[in-house]
């Protein structure tokens, strides 16, 4: 099972409205034909709040079936801070796929204070994550994650995967897909009473709003896309060289900085010496839990530290450690990373709706999906493709358009983004979008990982853009000053 990035955003959408901007000004005020009352998003685990209204919509499960099954989707409206917003929300898309995007915005919600200056965003927690009918096998979630984020074999994540489907009561897992999602954003748009949205998204999030240009152009009004999927990938069939490409070119940093080498010599030498020892002698080690700091003991496996590794490589701010942290490993102390591989764990368990996450991959990426032999050697390692046509063989499959992997080529207005340092969806994805939207720039944040909105000027530029989008015209020279995080050379950071 896969962990995506948990930076997430969402498709937005938004419309004119009368009513204060304050979300507790009222405690009932509509929206078209929705009728919002008063809430507070959270994030998991996090001390962040955002003041919001809230509601929900029913939808039919099958939509294909006028009498089948119907459920609630949960809509958030989180609105301007302006006197006279614009009529055109945003639509904010979640990561994942698998996270819900009521949850992930607190998180990210300083990334778009500048956009709220402007215009509504419209959060929809895309069906099967958060609360629009989740998708939920707690049993068996409880006992994959025991294993602390050890892959398993072919054989056992297939009975997983059976037992998971046991547990889901009351949905059919092959309406849960990303065209399910963007129908029901559609229906969201309408019921809202707007003619165009804005929309903005990262990582799956992108292929979600690719898909929705796809379908329904004439309502998209301009579109962010943040660590690009291109339509065109198989979303697997390149993580693992991706990967190994993004944790050399960072470990790179190391090895030309002149503290960093003469302490640390080659990092990637001492991750591949680290993972061949943990792979023959597996470690006990104790350490603080990094939530509750309770003293635990747990088992550090090369699986472990690979999963550690690529958590870090997402954030070259977090990657930056990394050579210290493999350091203290190399010399028996090892509480550090499995701290770090019980964060994983969580992040994991809190964070991505895998049922979900099986629904969307098992029709939309593992039909396609074949063995790549370049696999062999990097950290994930080859067992990505057995792993998922063995959950897949089980898993019911939905239904994809004839055209769901052709190229977008919608003439809007478009602004794609990327990290030099992206590990799972690099530049090379936001430049072959690109070069097929007729009006679109691709932008790529020098030393930067994956998400980028919110870095440095990203969120003023991000505004610029919505506010007049004329991709060719946007000034984004305020980027220039953007450079590599430099590594650690010791506990105290780095150099001065």
């Amino acid at each position: 099972m896969t962990l995506l990035r948990a930076f997430v955003l969402i498709v937005a959408g938004a419309g004119a409205l009368t009513a204060a901007s304050d979300a507790t000004a009222a405690p009932n005020v509509p929206f078209g034909r929705l009728q919002f009352q008063p809430c507070t998003l959270t994030a998991p685990g996090q001390p962040v709040t955002v003041a919001a209204r809230c509601t929900t919509l029913r939808v039919p499960e099958d939509r294909t079936q006028t009498r089948g099954r119907r459920i609630e989707l949960a809509v958030a409206w989180v609105p301007s801070t302006a006197r006279n917003p614009a009529p055109d929300p945003v639509f904010m898309l979640a990561g994942g796929p698998g996270q819900s995007a009521l949850e992930s915005y607190p998180l990210v919600a300083g990334s778009f204070r500048e956009l709220q200056r402007q215009r509504h965003v419209i959060l929809v927690d895309q069906r099967g994550t958060g609360r629009s009918h989740p998708l939920t096998c707690p049993a068996t979630l409880d006992k994959a994650l025991g294993s602390m984020v050890e892959t398993p074999d072919p054989a056992t994540a297939r009975v997983m995967t059976q037992e998971c489907l046991a547990e889901l009561r009351d949905a059919d897992p092959r309406y849960y897909t990303t065209n399910d999602y963007v129908a029901d954003l559609e229906t969201v748009r309408e019921a809202l009473g707007v003619e165009l949205v804005n929309l903005v998204g990262v990582s799956y999030g992108t292929r979600v709003g690719l898909e929705y240009l796809r379908r329904h152009p004439r309502h998209v009004r301009a579109a962010v896309l943040d660590g690009v999927v291109p339509p065109t990938l198989i979303l697997g069939a390149e993580h693992a060289v991706n990967l190994d490409a993004a944790v050399d070119a960072q470990f790179a940093l190391c090895e030309r900085d002149e503290a960093c080498r003469a302490r640390y010599g080659s990092p990637r030498a001492r991750l591949d010496a680290l993972l061949a020892q943990l792979r023959a002698q597996p470690r006990e080690v104790s350490y603080h839990d990094p939530v509750t700091n309770e003293l635990r003991q747990d088992t550090l496996t090369a699986d472990a530290v690979a999963g550690v590794v690529r958590l870090h490589a997402y954030a070259p701010q977090l990657f930056a450690m990394l050579p210290m942290l493999l350091e203290a490993a190399t010399e028996g102390r090892y509480d550090t990373l499995m701290a770090q591989a019980r964060m994983v764990e969580q992040l994991v368990g809190e964070q991505i709706a895998v049922a979900l996450q099986l629904s969307v991959a098992c029709a939309e990426d593992a039909p396609w999906l074949q063995p790549n032999p370049a696999d062999a050697g990097t950290l994930m390692g080859s067992e990505f493709t057995a792993l998922m046509q063995a959950q897949c063989a089980v898993w019911p499959r939905g239904k994809v358009p004839a055209d769901f992997h052709a190229p977008v080529t919608a003439d809007r207005p478009v602004l794609l983004l990327s990290g030099e340092f992206d590990p799972v969806t690099p530049p090379r994805y936001g430049e072959r979008v690109a070069s097929e939207l007729p009006r679109s720039r691709h932008l790529v944040l020098r030393g930067q990982g994956h998400g980028v909105m919110g870095v440095a000027c990203g969120p003023r530029l991000v505004a610029r853009f919505l506010a007049n989008p004329e991709p060719a015209r946007l000034d984004a020279s305020c980027l220039d000053a953007l450079g590599e995080t430099p590594p650690f050379a010791g506990a105290y950071g780095w150099e001065p």
